[in-house]
């Protein structure tokens, strides 16, 4: 069985919002905190303020995506610690599109911090599932039941590989 690994890189607009909400999550809960161990709010309120934005940064990271992996039946999405895998049986096409993403609203998911990832909607593909670090990377998968959208370090190098799983666009 084949085993073709591609990385996922971080575009610019990834590592700003990361770092953006990182530093968000990490400071905003200071003078909480302070607060609550100067006696003016309950110990686990304070506790709460702490808590919960270390869990977004915690949670958010779980969901990253760090890699792709593609087999002869499947594409493997590394993230960390764990994987999810699309089988490729009933895939009908990929297109190389770096302008795939622009115009998306999130429907559920994460929308930049470690990554893309979820349910999301345009005008240009409908309705979608993304496991994206990169939206000038875009490559577009078309099932017979969903569209997905990866950001492979090379997407063109990707198309031609997964080539032999689909009718192939470009």
């Amino acid at each position: 069985m084949k085993e073709v690994p591609f990385k996922a890189p971080w575009g610019a607009p990834l590592v700003l919002m990361t770092v953006v909400c990182t530093l968000m999550c990490v400071c905003l809960p200071l003078p909480g905190l302070m607060i609550g161990l100067g006696g003016a709010m309950p110990p686990w309120a304070a506790s709460i303020i702490v808590v919960v934005p270390l869990l977004a940064v915690v949670i958010s990271a779980v969901f990253m995506v760090r890699g792709y992996v593609l087999t002869d039946t499947s594409l493997i999405i590394k993230r960390l610690g764990w994987v999810s895998r699309l089988d490729l049986s009933h895939l009908n096409s990929v297109t190389v599109d770096p302008d795939a993403l622009p115009g998306s609203l999130r429907v559920f998911g994460n929308g930049g911090f470690f990554s893309f990832t979820g349910w999301f909607r345009n005008k240009k593909l409908g309705a979608y599932r993304a496991f994206a670090t990169d939206a000038k990377r875009a490559v577009v998968l078309r099932f017979a039941d969903k569209t997905v959208v990866i950001t492979p370090d090379d997407p063109q190098k990707f198309a031609a590989e997964i080539k032999p799983s689909a009718s192939h666009e470009t």
